[in-house]
């Protein structure tokens, strides 16, 4: 980072959450003072459970006016992570969905706004890119959206650019590729292709693979998450940007399946399920402009990223258990 964190403080909203819970821990680590707001519709107290009395915790929703005034008292980053971030439930609830992730995204921007926030790095998708062909996916390409979640995380990308615009709060939007990693909920009936595929591998399970397994996508490490973060709070030429953070390589889900049950030792063969609407193709990111503005380079591969989140899913399975 290029200044002494000591001494900083920053408000994570959905700091309970999968990404926004590793954030927190280390912005912690790196000496920040840390605010978190989460309504734990999808975050979980024991992601936090490390940290607990390092953090000022605030209960509630992104939607509330109120609570997001006193949030954002004091901070000189809203690290926004906060959604209801699921293709699927956006088709099924996508009034809920987009109060969340629209009106909750602008009703922050305009509390970081009028409490003197200095930035808002915000966790946007890359579901925006939609179904083109052209890859990679570069920043300059015109979006598609193909779902309301879709839609609804570009429309909080371009607010985040008018309050830059107009307003000059500095804002950075960093379309996040596939997240994956520890504390990535699997039970959830929305729950992402990594954590669903390594639980089914681990308890012999068929895993459910939608269309034909040759869809590919660019998996991104939670840690690498992170220090994109970390690096677009202070980076002097990245607000009002839009940058791409992934893991910079294309994997079908067919080999991301190959690559699980290599290391879970397991021979489960995959259930085959119709495609589902809104699912994108392909997805592989150009990650020149994060590199260019943010110093950003993927440190974490594919096959360790799944190591370490295989060791955690089994460390959870098996406490389950024994509870």
């Amino acid at each position: 980072m290029s200044r002494a964190a000591h001494g900083r403080r920053a408000l994570v909203t959905g700091g309970a959450g999968f990404i926004g819970s590793h954030l927190s821990d280390q912005l912690l680590a790196e000496g920040w003072s840390v605010r978190v707001l989460d309504d734990f519709s999808s975050g979980r107290p024991e992601n936090l459970s490390s940290v607990r009395d390092q953090v000022e915790l605030l209960r509630g929703s992104v939607c509330d006016e109120d609570l997001l005034r006193r949030a954002v008292a004091g901070v000189e980053v809203v690290f926004h992570q906060a959604a209801v971030p699921s293709v699927p439930r956006s088709l099924a609830e996508p009034l809920r969905t987009n109060e969340v992730n629209v009106t909750g995204t602008l009703r922050l921007l305009e509390a970081a706004r009028r409490g003197g926030v200095r930035r808002v790095v915000y966790a946007a998708s890359s579901s925006a890119y939609g179904n083109t062909a052209e890859l990679p996916k570069v920043e300059t390409m015109p979006p598609s959206p193909l779902s309301p979640y879709a839609l609804q995380k570009y429309a909080g990308e371009v607010y985040c650019r008018l309050y830059h615009s107009l307003y000059g709060l500095e804002t950075v939007a960093l379309r996040y590729f596939n997240v994956f990693g520890p504390r990535q909920d699997p039970a959830s009936e929305y729950a992402a292709v990594v954590p669903r595929f390594i639980v089914a591998c681990l308890s012999g399970s068929r895993p459910v693979v939608y269309g034909d397994g040759e869809q590919t996508r660019d998996f991104t490490f939670v840690a690498d998450a992170v220090q994109a973060n970390l690096r677009a709070a202070d980076a002097p030429g990245a607000p009002g940007a839009v940058l791409n953070v992934a893991g910079g390589r294309r994997t079908s889900l067919n080999a991301l399946l190959g690559l699980v049950r290599e290391i879970t030792g397991s021979d489960v063969a995959a259930r085959h399920e119709p495609s589902r609407p809104g699912d994108v193709r392909d997805s592989l990111a150009d990650l020149g402009r994060a590199h260019a503005l943010l110093g950003f380079e993927p440190a974490v591969s594919l096959r360790e990223g799944l190591v370490r989140t295989v060791d955690a899913l089994r460390k959870t399975l098996v406490e389950g258990a024994a509870a």
